[in-house]
Parts: structure tokens; sequence; C-alpha cells
């Protein structure tokens, strides 16, 4: 399986990517939260110039964050700087609107920027819309300013059968974060091929998984801090999105509800608070604070980490691989230089 590295878009990131290249990852992403990270074009603006081999992704812009013009012009104007290395992941704008208080675009509006995207991205002419109003628009200066003669790799972010059938009608790939069920990949490659216009299109693109991963020293404590240092940015995620969804908190089991309820008092605000947004997104997919901790009960260990020995974590890659996995994106919080080398060692 292919291996990735994801991080938060920040000045000094480049370094990493250009380790990541070193140790021979396939690929190097930062996410697209601005009101939680730094601007991801900066970022891996910066990652270009410091690397030649690499792929760069955006995981993932959104519809929610910018037009499609003003999309395709970053999106473009990276590949002018990494010709044919950039992924660009787009999804309904989960957390980035979330982080704002608001609430994910529709499956519609993420197909009709996604194909407006592709198509200006690779030269060609796309509808714009603003209210009433509509026009079609093209790059008008090209050669130094952007680059649309290099291909740009889509991913669609989906979690169901919806927006995998976007990725299927796109001929994208799929990314989702923090998956590592067989089962729903299983069902998501069905979506995207069912849906897909060209017989063997879907069969050319790549899936993804953002993930977190842990190899337990012999003995180690499956549950221990070190452990949920390492993997509970993720889990902690899924606290915050029950703390938001009644429906999917009303899902969880006893222990995960209660974490949830107890998220919601170390933070000092209710589901009903209308700054809950600020309270629970601070530091979001950060390291996790030691008052934390004690939220990532085992059962979002197991859930939402890679944690195993050596045998055990290469035998749940290799069963996510066949069902459709083709690339592992890990993201490191603790040390993250570290981290990447003993993932390579793992991993590549």
């Amino acid at each position: 399986m292919r291996t990735g590295i994801v991080m938060t878009a920040r000045p000094g990131v480049e370094r990493l990517a250009a380790r990541a290249e070193e140790l021979g990852f396939d690929s190097f992403w930062v996410y697209d939260t601005p009101m939680v990270h730094g601007d991801p074009f900066v970022s891996l603006a910066l990652c270009a110039d410091a690397t030649h081999r690499i792929r760069l992704g955006i995981g993932v812009t959104s519809p929610a964050l910018r037009s499609a013009p003003a999309a395709a012009a970053a999106v473009s104007s990276l590949n002018a700087l990494a010709p044919g290395r950039v992924i660009c992941g787009v999804g309904t704008g989960n957390t980035a609107r979330r982080t704002l208080g608001m609430r994910p675009t529709t499956v519609a509006e993420l197909e009709s920027f996604t194909a407006a995207l592709r198509d200006l991205t690779a030269g060609r002419e796309s509808d714009h819309r603003e209210g009433t109003r509509s026009s079609r628009v093209r790059f008008l200066h090209v050669g130094p300013h952007v680059n649309t003669e290099d291909p740009v790799e889509f991913v669609v972010a989906a979690f169901g059968p919806k927006a995998a059938a976007v990725a299927g009608r796109l001929g994208a790939g799929l990314i989702s974060f923090g998956l590592h069920d067989p089962a729903p990949w299983t069902a998501l490659g069905q979506a995207r091929r069912a849906a897909a216009r060209d017989d063997g299109g879907a069969d050319k693109t790549r899936t993804y998984l953002m993930s977190s991963l842990y190899v337990l020293a012999d003995g180690e404590d499956r549950y221990g801090d070190p452990v949920k240092d390492a993997v509970g940015h993720i889990a902690l995620s899924a606290l915050i999105l029950a703390a938001e969804n009644p429906a999917f908190r009303a899902a969880l089991p006893l222990e995960e509800a209660a974490a949830v309820d107890r998220l919601l008092r170390s933070r000092g605000t209710t589901p009903t608070d209308p700054r809950l947004h600020q309270a629970l997104y601070r530091n979001y997919l950060g390291r996790l604070s030691p008052e934390d901790r004690e939220l990532i009960v085992p059962s979002l260990v197991d859930k939402f980490g890679l944690v195993g020995t050596r045998s055990e974590v290469i035998r749940r890659i290799d069963v996510l691989e066949k069902s459709g996995v083709d690339e592992l994106v890990i993201q490191p919080v603790v040390e993250p230089e570290a981290e990447m080398t003993r993932l390579a060692r793992l991993l590549i």
C-alpha cells in the first residue's frame, strides 16, 4: 500500500515535506480549515519549493470556502510550482463549516463545484453563477501564471454512497478520514463504480484513508497515554462531531456518549451555546492536551486508531487494502519527524 503524511498547514511545514520525500513517502497533505489552521496553498507552495517528487495534497477544500474560479487559480498556481504533483481533495466542508458555526454544504453543491474546478484547472470553460446571474468563465492568461497542462488529481471526501457516487460520475478518486472498518470501504467503492460513466474509469483513480497509527512495544498498554497522544486527535474529532450532532451522539455506546458530556463540561459549553464551535474546535487535530486524555476511552482507540503490534498493524492495513484503500495517509502529532522515520521503517 502507498503511504503519505498529512499535517496542519503552517509555516515550517515544508521541512517536514522535504523529510517525508527523503524517507520515501508518496504524498504530503495539509488540511484546509481556515479558522483553525494556516492557509493550505501558502503551505503547499513552500512544500513545492522544498521538494521534487512527492505529491502534494489539499485535504480537503470546499465550495463553502472559495468560489470555483478562486479555488482553480490556487490549485493551478500550485500546479505551476509542482507540475503534475497536485492532488485536490474536495468535500462538503464538514469541519471547515462547523468551525464557523455553520453546517456543511450539499452533495449537489459539492458535485457542481468539483466539476467546475476540474474543468477550469484543465483549461476548459465552466459555468459561473452568482444569484440569478451566470456566465462562462475560463483562464484568460496561462503560461507563467498557472499550469493547465499537467493533470491535477481530484478526490472526493466521502463517508457515504452519495458522495462516492459524485466521485464516480466525475471520474475522481475517494478520500475519507478515520474510517478503519473495511466494510464501508467496500461499499464506497461499489457506489463509485456503479455511478461511473466510464466502465473502467473508477479503477484508474486512487482511494485515500487519513488516519493515525501506533505500534505497540512488547507488553505495552494498548490504551496508555502514549497511544492516546498518538491517535487521540482523531478520536476527539468524533466526540466533537457528536457534541454538535444529536443523531450521531444517540448512536454512540454509553461510554462514548458519557465522554461527549465530559467534553462539553470541560470546555464550559452546551449544545445550545451560540459559541459552541469556538469552544469545541480549539486546537482541532492538534496534539491531545493532557486534560483531554481521559476522554479517549478504549472503544475510541479501537475505532479511530490503527493500534497494535507490528504484525497486527500490518494485518489491518492488508485488510484495508483488500477492501479498496490504495494509500494510507498518517498524521503524526507528537514528534512529527521522529514519527515519520518510524512509520517509514514500518510501511515503506
